[in-house]
């Protein structure tokens, strides 16, 4: 264990809500010899500067949390961008390790990865079983072929390359944005605001009813921390499984959720239903079983979590 504290780790991706959660879960555990470039220094679309950084740098473990990412408003505007950028990322980072003959490649995919009508909750095995939401397909093409890019440098290189899927993450440095937000910084924002200019009531899209999973950004830092010192690439690819899961196992109903936060703000209205908007899927929940049994286990739980990631809106937006 202690071995890897010392090895050259390079994190594509450092300043995202999921970079700087794995960067905070480094530092805290002693890795000493952490590398991580901007990208205004960097751009992961090249292919000749990403080798060129590898040679100059000899990482031994590359961790991949860089992505082009936004919402649905985004992913259904940019598609060719977030398809193009996105396999031109993963594919110099994962090739350049290859060429550079670094130790182990730890990717980060999406739970969008899934097909839109997946059995709940959502195994591993669900992968490439039926056709993707057309919204984020463009997105969920590119995660795919970074899971595979992994898989197929173990069948044909052994390269010690392994993926994480995480459910629906939220915490320090979340896009609070209402236009490209998530469902839960959104809501934050808007029982935030509603609260501050004492509103009577806060409509939210859609019946409420959809169930979702949320898992706070930093058990998923430790969670990869964990994959990147424990699991080896034979372990899952010699099952027939090409990635792991990575979730609480829990869902809530948005309705539910919406109540919960609106306590933590202290937001006294009502909450309306706006049932002319749509819901999304019905319910999306991770079968998070292979990792449990492997010894990790998500640790915060949802009220909690939302505490912390309240305070974080309000020292950065109030």
């Amino acid at each position: 264990m202690n071995d890897f504290k010392n090895k050259k780790v390079y994190l594509a991706g450092h300043t995202g809500m999921v970079g700087s959660a794995i960067l905070r879960e480094l530092e805290s555990r002693g890795y000493k010899n952490i590398i991580y470039k901007d990208f205004s220094e960097l751009d992961l679309r090249n292919q000749s500067e990403v080798q060129k950084f590898y040679q100059d740098t000899q990482p031994e473990i590359v961790i991949i949390a860089a992505a082009k990412v936004g919402g649905i408003l985004a992913n259904n505007t940019y598609r060719a961008e977030f398809l193009y950028d996105n396999l031109m990322i993963e594919a110099n980072l994962i090739h350049s390790a290859y060429l550079n003959k670094v130790e182990k490649v730890v990717f980060l995919g999406s739970s969008c990865i899934y097909p839109k009508l997946a059995p709940q909750p959502l195994k591993e095995e669900y992968l490439l079983t039926d056709t993707l939401e057309f919204t984020n397909e463009p997105y969920a093409i590119a995660k795919i072929a970074g899971i595979k890019l992994c898989e197929n440098y173990y069948r044909q290189y052994g390269c010690n390359y392994i993926s994480a899927m995480p459910t629906n993450l939220y915490g320090p440095n979340d896009n609070f944005n209402l236009e490209t937000s998530h469902v839960l910084p959104a809501l934050i924002r808007k029982f935030h605001e509603a609260k501050v200019e004492n509103k009577d009531s806060v409509t939210i899209w859609g019946t409420g009813k959809p169930l979702r999973e949320f898992m706070y950004v930093e058990d998923l830092a430790n969670a990869i921390v964990f994959m990147m010192e424990n699991i080896e690439a034979k372990d899952l690819y010699e099952k027939g499984i090409t990635h792991l899961n990575v979730g609480s196992g829990k869902d809530i109903a948005i309705s539910d959720l919406a109540k919960l936060i609106s306590e933590i703000t202290g937001f006294n209205g009502k909450i309306e239903y706006d049932s002319t908007k749509p819901d999304g899927t019905p319910r999306k929940l991770m079968d998070v079983t292979r990792i449990n049994s492997l010894g990790w286990k998500y640790k915060t739980e949802l009220k909690e979590g939302i505490i912390k990631a309240y305070n974080f809106f309000k020292q950065k937006y109030s």
